[in-house]
């Protein structure tokens, strides 16, 4: 099959329901970024889907830019007023995916707060059978986001969809191919784990990835282990961690992989505030040299 640079597009990603998103996108895709992907937070507020689909299409018309994906962080299996926002929000977005030019949806799984990850499978089964089947019906995919939120395989109140063997059970549990991960290395590597033999692992079930990276402090592991006071890890933005995203990306190509990688900014604990597009755009940058380049090579004939 013809491969093409763009098989991976580097882009960002935006606030959905902020007021201004539409400016904030016109102002940032002269900057060289490829994709967008607007994310709500728990709620889609009072956001009116089918116009802001539309300005957001406009928006990026001009430009080679697509909308790699929508967002929905929070979760939908409690039953808290916020929780139900999610769930409906997350209908809203399935429903609605082809008004903004995607397939593919992403976001937390969702758990049963305070409770062993195990304890969550039941209700993850009954949310997320239905919502994998509502998506099939609209050809959508979902992709699980693999942030922990802080917590672990005891407890938590996010999201279940943070460790491979929790993947196994997930993906056991509802069985649909439309269903698969959001992934990113920093994730992986906050628990010390090597995100190269996880692509090749899981390449098939990896439908988007985010651009965040980090670095461990193995100093601080060494002299105060992982549950003292100093953070033994820091997340940051791509080009500033550890990851070797040459390879990362290569190993994706490799598996066949072809979406968006898209900057999760606003977690770089130096290029944040004043700095978050500064760092953002060498992380735009930096991914697009580790991809290859920024453009296409036609080879001699």
């Amino acid at each position: 099959m013809q491969r093409s640079l763009m098989d991976i597009r580097i882009g960002t990603m935006v606030k959905a329901n902020a007021p201004n998103v539409v400016d904030y996108v016109k102002q940032i895709l002269p900057l060289g970024f490829e994709s967008i992907q607007p994310f709500f937070w728990q709620t889609m507020g009072n956001v009116e889907v089918v116009r802001q689909a539309g300005e957001l299409r406009e928006a990026i018309s001009t430009k080679d830019v697509v909308i790699s994906a929508l967002a929905m962080f929070g979760n939908p299996l409690e039953n808290g007023e916020l929780d139900q926002q999610t769930l409906s929000g997350w209908e809203t977005l399935i429903d609605n995916a082809h008004l903004f030019g995607t397939d593919l949806i992403s976001g937390f799984t969702g758990r049963m707060r305070g409770k062993p990850l195990v304890e969550s499978l039941p209700r993850f089964k009954e949310v997320w059978g239905r919502l994998a089947k509502r998506a099939q019906d609209k050809g959508v995919r979902i992709a699980f986001e693999n942030c922990a939120m802080d917590g672990n395989w005891a407890t938590g109140d996010w999201n279940i969809a943070h460790n491979p063997d929790a993947w196994e059970m997930m993906f056991n549990e509802v069985p649909a191919a439309n269903l698969g991960l959001e992934w990113e290395p920093c994730h992986q590597l906050v628990y010390l784990i090597d995100p190269i033999p996880q692509i090749r692992k899981w390449a098939s079930r990896i439908f988007h990835v985010h651009g965040k990276d980090a670095t461990v402090r193995w100093d601080v592991i060494r002299e105060n282990g992982i549950f003292g006071k100093h953070p033994f890890v820091q997340m940051r933005t791509p080009g500033f961690g550890d990851s070797d995203w040459s390879r990362v990306i290569s190993e994706l190509r490799l598996a066949g992989f072809r979406g968006a990688i898209d900057i999760e900014g606003w977690h770089d604990p130096v290029y944040r505030d004043a700095l978050e597009m500064t760092g953002q755009v060498r992380a735009l940058n930096h991914l697009k040299e580790c991809r290859g380049g920024a453009n296409f090579i036609a080879n001699p004939v």
